[in-house]
């Protein structure tokens, strides 16, 4: 799988997509802002993502417009054996190739306990340490909000200092596929008017190289997000 992985380090197709994007509703400025999320998954669900021969990830940039980028194999989030999606566009882009995402890994899971109950799942985001602060408000008010509206779970890891240099946390969202996605909204919606978090969007994206105990060559074939030149 890795050689067909190794394609996706960017997308031109998707690039030509998001240069005319389709007309919108100008009813929110907001969807329209530049923005991303990254967030965790299985090996497994990795290769389910792009699909055989790529189909499925060049299937889910062209009807979303959004940039799909993944982590290569082995490279995990630090202190976990997760690797790491990332998705950009604009707002509206990336909410619906999330939605795409989390739909097809939650029909791949055949949970069949009860039909007429929706299961509940958990999606781990990846969201930098400077910006956790704008998800939680003044004495948690904005995520107690976010939590009463999504009526999803929403928990913020402590900061991890056992991996130096690791500036980012994990944002856990538990609820149904709907819960997450309004919880995905609102979160993104918060990030999206905080700009340091727009700025890490082009940051170095190398946990592997930096904290696992496997080594890769700096810019190697398959890499999905830039490394670190020194």
């Amino acid at each position: 799988m890795e050689s067909t992985e190794s394609s996706y380090v960017s997308s031109p197709e998707a690039a030509r997509k998001r240069s005319s994007p389709p007309p919108r509703s100008p009813t929110s400025e907001n969807g329209e802002k530049a923005t991303y999320i990254r967030f965790l998954v299985s090996n497994a669900a990795a290769g389910s993502v792009i699909g055989k021969g790529g189909s499925t990830i060049t299937d889910f940039q062209s009807r979303s417009g959004a940039r799909i980028q993944l982590s290569r194999n082995h490279e995990f989030f630090p202190g976990t054996s997760d690797r790491i999606i990332m998705v950009s566009g604009t707002v509206d882009e990336v909410l619906k190739v999330m939605e795409l995402i989390l739909a097809k890994l939650l029909n791949e899971l055949n949970i069949e306990e009860n039909d007429d109950v929706e299961p509940r799942t958990k999606v781990r985001l990846v969201v930098p340490n400077s910006s956790c602060g704008s998800i939680i408000g003044k004495g948690g008010a904005t995520i107690k909000s976010f939590i009463e509206e999504s009526q999803a779970g929403i928990k913020i890891s402590p900061q991890d200092n056992n991996f130096y240099g690791l500036n980012d946390r994990l944002v856990t969202l538990t609820g149904t596929l709907d819960e997450q996605m309004r919880a995905i909204e609102l979160i993104l919606s918060k990030l999206s008017e905080d700009p340091h978090y727009s700025q890490a969007m082009h940051a170095p994206f190398s946990y592997a190289a930096t904290y696992n105990s496997m080594s890769y060559a700096p810019n190697g074939a398959g890499g999905k997000f830039p490394n670190p030149k020194n």
